[in-house]
């Protein structure tokens, strides 16, 4: 017999958690947004510098992401199933390993943030305005991890648009902070690339007060003080199995595209430029897919959890099909945006003509980007195929992609537009691949217990 299902729920459902989330990763993005414009404004080596810095919590964010899309999968069915005691012990393992994390990489920053840069830089310059920039940032990764689990379950327990609303606060605070600090108005000393730093570690903080401060209301998730040394051992053996692939997969991705701004950053100033503001656009367009996939996650998975596993199947496919109509958006938008980025920054002319190749470039990968986002990290691991992702970035990334730029830049010295190319093949690659995993249906299966 042939599951049913209702159009227009299914789409207010999308609509209602995919927004604020695409919002929430909107505003975020536009962090990295301003950085780029407000530095890009006072010099190519400022904007250069943080953008190469900000790649180490990148690397952390690897590491949160897993735990957190761990707890989101976990938390999805349970919540579907209305297991509210098993979400909180959820939210304690979220912040027990998201706080270890947070630690390690705050160390790092403090402790030897001149190490960290050279892995991304050669020029001595870079160096040190990098360095100056992770000393201060440093303590914002310090406290990272714990906002970010308050908002990961918020999402998960029907309270997106409070993270939503407590993101969208903290960015704006961002970004005034930083014409502040950046420029020196008001009477503030201008601290240029350290400006964004210290307006990053403030708004921090004021995020991670605003998600403990709402978080005392009604009828939202907290975390099991009383239960934070005892939680269950099959919990923990359950969200380990979660976690260990996400983790897999986040560090494969990642480094893998840290790798990308290594290797463009190593090809001089004007190509790791360019590459640092098409980073910011390509972030800020994904923004959309990165909406769906979450919500594709929660969606698919509170289905799953409530036992009604034909009624996920169903919403599976049809976010699958929705995800090619927002592939061929992502590009047309990119497209139309490039006249006006390419006049937004202070370039060199020939970072300007690198710059326009990435972003024609780039319009081709948002495709496979917002099919593989919305279809792995939304459908596929919302019902617990957490494996395939970790499979397909280690064939088509770690051995074509990055493989092919790192020849392209040291060996056979390509121009830094091939080299760029290069590093979008692993997205627009594995569609095949990925359309016949989802075709197995793997994914649809419930994890609660």
């Amino acid at each position: 017999m042939e599951v049913k299902i209702d159009n227009k729920m299914f789409y207010r459902n999308l609509v209602r958690i995919a927004l604020p989330i695409a919002l929430q990763s909107l505003m975020l993005a536009l962090v990295a947004a301003a950085d780029a414009l407000m530095l890009g404004r006072v010099a190519q080596q400022q904007m250069t510098a943080v953008s190469l810095a900000t790649q180490i919590q990148f690397v952390q964010n690897m590491f949160i992401f897993s735990a957190i899309s761990a707890g989101t999968i976990l938390g999805a069915q349970y919540w579907g199933k209305g297991d509210k005691a098993t979400l909180e012990n959820i939210f304690n393992l979220m912040l027990w390993f998201c706080g270890i994390v947070s630690v390690l990489f705050f160390a790092a920053c403090e402790l030897c943030p001149e190490i960290l840069m050279s892995i991304f830089a050669g020029d001595k310059e870079l160096i040190e305005i990098g360095s100056g920039y992770l000393r201060i940032a440093g303590w914002s990764y310090l406290i990272t991890g714990i906002s970010q689990s308050y908002l990961g379950i918020m999402k998960v327990s029907e309270h997106v648009k409070t993270g939503a609303v407590i993101s969208s606060t903290a960015v704006i605070s961002n970004i005034v902070l930083n014409g502040i600090f950046i420029f020196g108005l008001f009477g503030v000393p201008r601290m240029e690339a350290r400006g964004a730093a210290l307006a990053t570690t403030i708004s921090r903080i004021i995020e991670l007060f605003l998600c403990i401060f709402l978080s005392y209301g009604t009828n939202y998730v907290k975390p099991a003080l009383s239960r934070f040394f005892r939680i269950p051992s099959l919990l923990i053996k359950d969200f380990i199995r979660q976690c260990l692939p996400l983790m897999g997969g986040s560090l494969c991705w990642g480094v893998g595209f840290t790798s990308y701004t290594a290797i463009m950053g190593h090809m001089g100033v004007d190509a790791a430029a360019a590459n640092s503001v098409a980073a910011v656009v390509r972030d800020l367009v994904c923004c959309m897919c990165n909406g769906i996939g979450t919500a594709a996650s929660i969606i698919v998975g509170n289905e799953l959890g409530a036992g009604k596993l034909g009624v996920g199947k169903k919403y599976g496919i049809k976010l699958k099909n929705l995800s090619y109509v927002i592939g061929f958006i992502s590009t047309a938008i990119v497209l139309a945006v490039t006249p006006i980025v390419v006049r937004g920054v202070i370039l060199t002319d020939t970072a300007r003509e690198y710059l326009i190749g990435m972003m024609v470039i780039m319009s081709v990968y948002m495709i496979g980007r917002a099919v593989n986002t919305v279809t792995i990290n939304g459908v596929l691991d919302g019902g617990g195929d957490t494996l395939f992702d970790m499979y397909s970035l280690i064939v088509c990334m770690w051995m074509i992609a990055i493989p092919l730029a790192f020849a392209g830049a040291f060996i056979f010295r390509w121009s830094p537009l091939v080299v760029y190319a290069c590093t979008c093949l692993d997205e627009v690659g594995k569609i095949p691949w990925v359309m016949h995993r989802f075709r197995k249906y793997k994914w649809v299966k419930d994890l609660t217990r």
